[in-house]
């Protein structure tokens, strides 16, 4: 299961399910859950937790060293859930003392080749990241959320869970639930409805997010104006509760 010439250190903690490739590098604080498999050439170092049945393709980077002029070497970590795809020259970089000292991946998530998760990051479960998405520091993605091919993510900024943004969005403010942005600077474009209806959204939840949508985004009212009339005018289902507090919890202003 483990290649002659892939090189582990006596302190990695791995499964013995666990298949390595050859030329592979596995540091000496690693842990490796069974069922996950290592490609050729992957690079996997630091405080680096990876749960089972994930799928690591060759020459990817995992658990490095934050790309953060503040970093002097402490000790932080990377973990990483269950069953995620990580393709051809990814990178996912651990915490850093500002940031709580963690980078954490949910579950059944796919990083496209050469997506990158910069430290501190959070990312939830089922989301897709397309070839050369970039996330900076301290980004949080809620679960669903789909980015696009090229798009970038910057520091402190969140993505809500089943948004989407188009290939090479630009993205400053954080993106609400349900929408589609796209642009640079990215905004709302639209309701990512194809992606709701294959989740199982009732056209009764459908159309309320419809309507939420129209008052935040398509109206002329302030943001508290459009989130009192959401409110009032709107069922109370958690889906609307959950577009509601989004809102009302940003930090950098939500992208309208």
């Amino acid at each position: 299961m483990i290649h002659a010439t892939a090189i582990i250190h006596d302190g990695a903690c791995i499964d013995a399910s666990v298949e390595i490739g050859p030329y592979a590098v596995i540091g000496p604080n690693v842990t490796i859950a069974g069922g996950t498999r290592i490609g050729a050439h992957a690079v996997i170092e630091g405080w680096t937790e990876i749960g089972r049945d994930n799928r690591i393709f060759q020459f990817a980077s995992i658990g490095a060293e934050p790309q953060d002029l503040k970093f002097k070497g402490e000790e932080s970590r990377l973990r990483i859930g269950d069953r995620n795809t990580i393709r051809e020259f990814v990178t996912m970089h651990r915490g850093t003392e500002d940031g709580g000292g963690e980078t954490v991946i949910g579950s059944d998530n796919l990083f496209m080749a050469y997506t990158h998760v910069a430290h501190d990051c959070i990312i939830g479960n089922r989301v897709i990241l397309a070839n050369g998405a970039t996330l900076g520091g301290h980004v949080r993605v809620d679960d669903w959320a789909i980015l696009g091919g090229l798009s970038a993510v910057h520091q402190f900024t969140r993505i809500g869970c089943h948004a989407m943004l188009s290939g090479g969005s630009m993205v400053t403010q954080d993106i609400a639930p349900y929408i589609i942005a796209q642009g640079d600077r990215a905004k709302a474009a639209g309701i990512n409805l194809v992606g709701l209806k294959r989740r199982g959204f009732s056209e009764e939840i459908l159309r309320d997010i419809k309507q939420a949508y129209k008052l935040m985004f398509r109206s002329n009212l302030r943001q508290e104006e459009a989130l009192a009339r959401i409110t009032s005018e709107i069922s109370a289902a958690p889906e609307i509760q959950v577009f509601v507090d989004f809102i009302r919890d940003s930090e950098r202003g939500v992208a309208r």
